[in-house]
């Protein structure tokens, strides 16, 4: 989810046609710069409902993306992003870019010479309009008002009040810079929250009915989000905690979080009512891969200082040690895993979970509990937990990284590294305790002089 102002360096605003429908034949054009200049975002307003602000609005947009021109359909509430027809891919161009409802019904976007980058694929349906309702789904309707086709079947990183997501849909977000992302998959048993790189897929929260009762679709209410039965019957409930009216449900780009948000008035901008993770340390990529959140909500790296091949705060996030003479386990205690849903073997002991992963060319950390090892592909999502409550969790890397003392060395400086965060800290905390009492007592003496 991202958040914008309608503050651009270049803001075009068509306002002939800012009502709540387009007709068939209708096209607008917009501009494409010559020259990239990155930041550049240029708008045409297209549509908005009448209601009180915050309202949907619907625009036209040309974007500046990674060198290149994006070219996109937007659906905005107040200044949040709540659609955007390029998330899952971006239509690039070059001179225009053009939004098109064809005669024939077919909604699309083009680029110079016809090039259609984008379609809504509706010719032939006997399309007359396209309509943005009150709900902020963007809708294609025939004469009789049926829909053809609706934003609300193609969701991104948001959903609306009102807006329903079957079984087997999922929302999905991408964080700048990174080759990972994270969705919201909607399963039979449980809504869950993923993050996804490469080839890993790790669940890191989950919401569950009681009584195993089955899924079959959700739907964002005024309080809160309503799981419901097959019978269309609710079955549970994640409940907003302000007494507000939800407005969406949005799955953050920058965390992966997962938050109800609602409008506040007063604040004239949009708060989180709920937030599925309240805590730092619990955020999936919370800390660099090769990092440890620690109890102060600080990463510490147990990056492997010696050696430019081996992995650190910014390095490799994946195995890929295959030779076993080449490679040992650094066993870090009090370090547990945030991410879920990893393959799990039983009645095993550490030394034979630390077996199985220097054995498996694809496992770069286990992380082993009460004779269950648990193997990942990355090392991402450790954080620190109460030492002694069992857990140990392991990581790969080349042999003599760190010298002729290395798990030793490298175990030591890992716990001194999250001692001094958290230590430095507790100081800074009891120095501010100290100076606040000196100097309350000063003031007593100095009355005490007076008197």
């Amino acid at each position: 989810m991202k958040l914008y102002s309608f503050n651009f360096l270049i803001l075009l605003l068509t306002y002939g046609n800012c009502n709540s429908d387009i007709h068939i034949g209708y096209q607008v054009t917009l501009a494409v710069p010559v020259v990239y200049s990155m930041g550049f975002i240029g708008r045409a307003l297209l549509m908005e409902t009448s209601q009180i602000e915050p309202n949907f609005k619907a625009a036209l947009s040309v974007e500046a993306v990674n060198g290149k021109y994006s070219c996109s359909l937007e659906v905005f509430l107040g200044d949040v992003k709540v659609w955007n027809s390029g998330h899952y891919s971006r239509f690039y161009t070059w001179d225009e870019c053009v939004l098109e409802l064809t005669n024939d019904g077919d909604l699309r976007l083009k680029g110079p010479k016809d090039r259609v980058g984008w379609r809504t694929g509706t010719s032939g349906q006997r399309v007359e309009r396209l309509q943005i309702l009150s709900t902020g789904n963007l809708v294609l309707v025939d004469n009789m008002d049926r829909i053809k086709w609706q934003s609300f079947n193609f969701p991104t990183d948001v959903m609306l009040w009102g807006q329903r997501l079957n079984v087997a849909t999922r929302l999905t977000s991408f964080p700048s810079n990174s080759s990972s992302f994270y969705s919201l998959e909607i399963q039979h048993n449980r809504i869950a929250l993923y993050l996804h790189s490469g080839e890993w897929n790790y669940s890191y929260w989950e919401f569950k009915p009681s009584m195993n009762r089955n899924i079959t679709f959700i739907k964002l209410g005024s309080k809160g989000l309503d799981l419901f039965s097959d019978k269309y019957k609710k079955i549970a409930q994640i409940t907003s905690q302000e007494n507000q009216l939800l407005r969406f449900l949005a799955l953050g780009n920058a965390t992966g979080n997962l938050g109800l948000y609602f409008y506040s008035p007063e604040e004239r901008k949009f708060e989180a009512s709920y937030q599925a993770l309240n805590t730092t340390c619990d955020l999936p990529l919370a800390c660099k891969p090769y990092g440890i959140c620690t109890f102060s909500n600080a990463c510490s790296c147990i990056g492997l200082l010696t050696n430019a091949k081996s992995p650190n705060c910014s390095g490799a996030i994946s195995g890929g040690f295959c030779n076993i003479s080449q490679v040992e386990m650094v066993e870090l205690g009090g370090v547990s895993s945030v991410l879920q849903g990893v393959p799990k073997m039983v009645n095993v002991s550490k030394e034979d979970c630390e077996k199985l992963c220097l054995d498996d060319c694809t496992c770069a950390a286990a992380l082993y509990y009460l004779q269950e090892c648990y193997l990942y592909g990355l090392v991402m999502g450790a954080k620190q937990v109460i030492r002694g409550a069992g857990f140990t969790y392991m990581v790969k890397v080349p042999k003599g990284t760190h010298g002729s003392h290395g798990k030793s060395n490298v175990k030591k400086w890992v716990l001194v590294m999250v001692g001094v965060v958290d230590g430095l800290i507790i100081v800074l905390i009891l120095g501010g305790f100290g100076y606040c009492f000196v100097q309350k007592r000063r003031k007593n003496l100095l009355n005490t002089d007076r008197n």
